[in-house]
């Protein structure tokens, strides 16, 4: 490491991106506004790459900055973390972090976020739950999980969370290959089999309900209400059952052929899946380094997957 680059270089640098202000990140550090400024702009030069934008609305981070953002954080916890490891008679403290996520995330982008960590932070412990969006949530208001990843719920279900969007999902209708649908892909003929239909725990529940009526289609009688991923895709692909299911719940069997997507537009569905955590306990705010290191995991891994591309349609 650049030997120039000094612990004072570092603060700085978190607590002007954490604060979002030199001003008000001087106040914290209990510096001068020049002398943070000067500090920052020695941590520049040393790089050699511009970490911050400046302008009236106060400092923006650049890609390069959000890059060094999550090892300069991690640098200052290991820092805090072997300091504070010899008042605890030499017992090394391992990161780790429980995250809840949902079918959809489970199934489609948890695994390549776990490549991106054994990458960003090979030390880091990793427990992953899955569950309904219901069940995690709660989880997570109760401190048994750090940050949950899924569905935007509805309002009541959000309450005292925080939500960092990443991409959007939609709602895909699956069967069987040969299934008789097939044939004449209509959707209003589901009613004509056992429909697979999340229950009331699942956060895309009310989509659906709103999908079906949009399409004149009354609510299944034969139906199973589900959120168990492993159900559905062992009984689809034994039956003439139709799933209605996120679509990141069922990308690995259509892409390998086992079950197929309906030809059916259900662009309605579409709904944002993010990063969820307490409000008190933001991943964008919070000092915490193994928080940190998993939302860059994240972010690394919905870039790779070219989820964020469904981000790009709305702008």
């Amino acid at each position: 490491m650049d030997r120039r680059i000094k612990i004072r270089h570092l603060q700085a640098f978190i607590e002007i991106t954490r604060q979002r202000s030199l001003k008000r990140a001087a106040e914290r550090l209990a510096l001068t506004q020049p002398a943070i400024s000067r500090t920052l702009s020695e941590l520049e030069d040393i790089l050699g790459a511009s970490l911050l934008t400046r302008d009236r609305s106060g400092v923006a981070v650049t890609a390069q900055g959000d890059f060094f953002l999550v090892h300069a954080q991690a640098s200052l916890s290991a820092l805090e973390q072997g300091l504070s490891g010899l008042k605890d008679a030499g017992h090394r403290k391992v990161m780790a972090l429980k995250v809840g996520a949902l079918p959809s995330v489970a199934a489609r982008l948890m695994p390549q976020v776990a490549r991106e960590l054994s990458v960003l932070a090979p030390d880091l412990h990793l427990t992953v739950a899955d569950g309904s969006h219901a069940a995690l949530t709660e989880q997570l208001r109760d401190g048994l999980l750090d940050l949950v990843i899924g569905r935007l719920g509805d309002p009541q279900t959000m309450r005292g969370l925080s939500f960092t969007q990443l991409y959007l999902e939609e709602v895909a209708v699956v069967v069987r290959p040969g299934h008789p649908i097939l044939t004449d892909p209509d959707l209003r003929r589901i009613v004509d089999w056992t429909v697979l239909y999340p229950d009331p725990s699942a956060a895309i529940r009310p989509i659906v309900e709103r999908f079906l009526i949009a399409e004149g289609i009354a609510l299944p009688p034969n139906r199973i209400e589900t959120v168990s991923g492993a159900f559905g895709r062992a009984f689809t692909a034994q039956s003439d059952a139709i799933w209605l299911i996120s679509a990141g719940v069922v990308e690995g069997e259509v892409q390998a052929g086992r079950l197929v997507r309906l030809p059916v537009a259900t662009r309605i569905t579409e709904g944002p899946v993010g990063l969820m955590a307490c409000a008190s306990a933001d991943p964008s705010g919070d000092p915490d380094a193994a928080r940190h290191l998993f939302a860059a995991a994240v972010n690394r891994a919905v870039s790779s997957l070219g989820l964020d591309e469904s981000l790009n349609r709305l702008e």
